[in-house]
């Protein structure tokens, strides 16, 4: 898929490689050969991060020296993105002395209920790192993601998973989205954002198990995109729920759903200083389902 104007603009680095977790849950050796694979392809613009946990990194760096071809090198690093608590600074610093030049793990997830975690891990990784802090939608997290910009944090949000109640309601994703975009603070988004647009999907690996109606990449991410643009949250509330591909026109220079418009200069801006990525078990999947309803 070769995407142009707006739609690159919005893709590019937007979909970190989670192949170790549900519902792929490939082995490391299997997910670290097709993020190699994924990174040589003609559709590597869109990939960002490799996402691993810290207690993985020793089985990450023997997969990653098993690789016949496409291994990181200091010319073309690998990107990583570490689940890890605060307890696992020490562990981190000792990869980045060792492996630092190949692979840059700069990046650490982490979760926090209260504002004390919050400030725990803003002191732990050091200026060095940038830290995404996953927050419960319940209660209001305004008061969480303030304490974020205030730290020099991200925010990460949880948009689905393996079973229907981990799915949040449009109205809590959007404040979450909302309370971001006021608050100056980047976010990421994971789990259930396999497809472009809202539908229904099987949460599991089993194509005849259990589904629901899943939000969209192209949902969360435009939605956020349009009230960074200063767009009111009541009008882009519906996009969040959007699935009718035909709502979205892509033109030279601006992406179009109904009647609002982006110009490519603020997905631009949008991507620099408020949407991140989302992590996804699969990166064909979000490539496929782009191409088929042709919007690149």
């Amino acid at each position: 898929m070769t995407a142009r104007g707006p739609v690159a603009t919005l893709l590019a680095g937007l979909i970190d490689y989670a192949g170790l977790f549900p519902p792929a849950a490939l082995s490391m050796s299997d997910a670290v050969a097709r993020y190699a694979e994924h990174r040589r392809g003609a559709d590597r613009a869109m990939l960002g991060r490799f996402v691993v946990p810290a207690a993985r990194l020793a089985e990450f760096t023997a997969a990653v020296d098993r690789l016949p071809f496409g291994a990181p090198t200091p010319a073309e690093p690998w990107a990583l993105a570490v689940l890890a608590a605060a307890t696992d600074a020490p562990m981190l610093r000792t990869f980045v002395d060792a492996y630092g030049s190949c692979l840059l793990a700069d990046v650490v997830e982490a979760k926090a209920e209260d504002v004390a975690t919050i400030e725990g891990l803003a002191t732990a990784f050091g200026p060095a790192v940038m830290v995404y802090v996953e927050l419960p939608l319940h209660p209001d997290p305004t008061p969480l993601v303030t304490a974020l910009a205030r730290l020099g944090l991200r925010a990460k949000v949880r948009t689905g998973g393996l079973t229907p109640e981990a799915i949040p309601a449009a109205g809590d994703l959007r404040r979450f989205l909302a309370t971001c975009v006021d608050a100056a603070v980047p976010f990421k988004a994971t789990a259930g954002l396999h497809h472009p647009l809202r539908g229904e999907h099987p949460l599991t690996a089993d194509a005849a198990g259990p589904r629901a109606m899943m939000f969209g990449f192209l949902n969360v991410f435009l939605a956020a995109a349009f009230l960074h643009a200063g767009v009111d949250a009541d009008a882009v509330a519906p996009l969040l729920e959007e699935r009718d591909p035909s709502a979205i026109v892509v033109g030279p220079d601006a992406l179009r759903w109904r009647t609002l418009t982006l110009t490519t200069r603020e997905l631009a801006a949008f991507r620099r200083t408020c949407g991140a990525s989302f992590g996804s078990c699969s990166f064909d999947e979000p490539v496929h389902d782009l191409t088929a309803l042709h919007l690149a």
